[in-house]
């Protein structure tokens, strides 16, 4: 099996701390390759950061599933997707796009932690990100099972350095979290915290979820199901019409998308 691990940010420090944890729980015999954004901004916070990541997440999307020079060795195939910022930036769209599973950390975060209690609490690196992580919360239909977001109100020193910087903090918001706001379930969101739950196990009273592990085991379960692709339905590829302007690997992701044929109805 091999997964596209994409970083929507530009910090090659956070893609280095989710390859690291990737690799960690990674089945033997599953291969990854690890992407970072090609444009966007250092990390991010708010919808709009949200939606220009998007857009770089799609063209390395579109690297792995369109060949228009027939160049890509078979070799290269992917067969799924891991989109490693929490708040998923994209999704659903990309399921739209690609021919494979795509899945995001938030989306594998919450359900390993719905499968682990009833209420859970998300634990985020800041302020302004919490209004977009409620959002995605409330998209998963899982609000009424959120028992809080608690986030860190101080300024960062460094993206790459937040577990080292705030630690104590970070744990003392998830004990607070539990023992404050009645859940049964941690995540410590985002890439720049990938690892930080195998430290903290054991130091907080509750299972502790990790995006990037949910996310590399998520994918790994949902690429074994072979469940078959989209081929009809919500999330079926884009309709067939005019358009100009996009990336030559875009385009032919498109195009390819577009001319598998649907199931049939009998």
């Amino acid at each position: 099996m091999k997964l596209l691990v994409i970083n929507p940010n530009i910090s090659d420090d956070v893609t280095a701390l989710i390859e690291s944890e990737a690799l960690r729980s990674a089945s033997p015999g599953t291969e990854l390759v690890v992407r970072t954004a090609g444009h966007g901004v250092e990390y991010i916070e708010t919808r709009f950061e949200s939606l220009i990541a998007a857009g770089a997440v799609a063209e390395i999307i579109a690297e792995y599933t369109a060949d228009p020079a027939g160049s890509l060795p078979a070799s290269a195939k992917i067969d799924g997707v891991v989109v490693a910022a929490f708040g998923d930036p994209g999704m659903p769209a990309l399921k739209e796009l690609a021919d494979v599973p795509v899945i995001g950390i938030t989306e594998a975060a919450l359900c390993a932690a719905a499968l682990q209690g009833h209420r859970f609490s998300i634990i985020a690196i800041s302020d302004r990100i919490r209004p977009w992580y409620l959002d995605c919360v409330e998209r998963f239909g899982l609000g009424g099972r959120l028992a809080s977001i608690r986030s860190i109100n101080q300024s960062l020193n460094s993206i790459g350095t937040v577990q080292a910087d705030f630690k104590e903090t970070l744990l003392t918001l998830s004990r607070q979290a539990v023992a404050e706001d009645g859940a049964d379930v941690v995540i410590l969101a985002g890439a720049p915290l990938a690892g930080l739950a195998r430290e903290l196990r054991g130091h907080i009273p509750v299972p502790v979820v990790d995006g990037i592990s949910a996310g590399i085991r998520m994918a790994e379960a949902v690429v074994g199901l072979q469940s078959g692709p989209h081929r009809q339905g919500a999330f079926a590829p884009p309709p067939v019409k005019l358009r100009r302007g996009l990336s030559e690997n875009l385009d032919a992701a498109l195009t390819a998308a577009q001319s598998v044929p649907t199931a049939s109805k009998n």
